[in-house]
């Protein structure tokens, strides 16, 4: 069997028992349905329902992906936490428009997105920063990130020496950590059938409100 072949013998989506998108019923907001999936991926016990991946491109219009966690939720938008001297900071800064996408295989939903991702401001970033792990803000003040390295035990020497100033000082925060906020200016929602065609659901946002409406597949 070739490559090719091995690929396309994989199996896709849990089938029977796929849940159902039911576009009458969709609440009037992109947040409120958001939030249901992610609860139901939650319940079912999927692993890291909240990790997405954010898409962004620099001044020159080349695209960059990365896996990342969400933060929250909010009418704001979708929030998650960075250094702004990252590549994904450094693009934002010099263009803000961005998508996150979410994929949940074992209940055949996808969501996406798109908006444009601002700072939420230096109190936010603090915040944020000093509620992770000692290990992670370690990770974060050693600020390097996507940076050459010669050697790992460069990286663990400088990994061990941010370990010891978070250790010894619990309200230190990095300089450079930012929490962003995607603001949407659409968000679909995709569900995969048990036996049928599959369901996409888009919201736009007007100057009203929200608007939905479906997409062929």
């Amino acid at each position: 069997m070739t490559f090719r072949e091995r690929l396309r013998a994989l199996p896709t989506f849990p089938r029977p028992g796929l849940p159902a998108l039911d576009t009458d019923a969709a609440p009037p907001t992109p947040h409120e349905l958001f939030v249901t999936w992610i609860d139901q991926a939650i319940d079912a016990g999927l692993l890291a329902p909240h990790a997405a991946t954010l898409s962004t491109a620099d001044a020159a219009g080349h695209v960059h992906a990365r896996t990342l966690l969400l933060k929250d939720v909010t009418v704001d938008g979708w929030w998650f936490a960075s250094q702004s001297t990252s590549p994904k900071g450094r693009d934002l800064a010099v263009n803000p428009h961005a998508a996150l996408t979410f994929l949940w295989p074992e209940l055949g939903r996808q969501v996406k997105v798109t908006g444009t991702a601002a700072s939420a401001g230096p109190e936010a970033g603090r915040a944020d920063f000093l509620a992770r792990s000692d290990l992670s803000r370690a990770t974060s003040l050693v600020d390097r990130q996507s940076e050459p390295l010669d050697s790992m035990e460069e990286y663990e020497r400088a990994f061990a020496e941010a370990l010891r100033i978070v250790t010894a000082d619990p309200e230190l925060a990095g300089v450079h950590w930012t929490a962003y906020v995607l603001a949407p200016t659409a968000v679909e929602f995709w569900q995969a059938p048990d036996d049928g065609p599959q369901t996409r659901l888009l919201y736009r946002a007007e100057a009203d409100g929200w608007a939905t409406g479906l997409l062929w597949p």
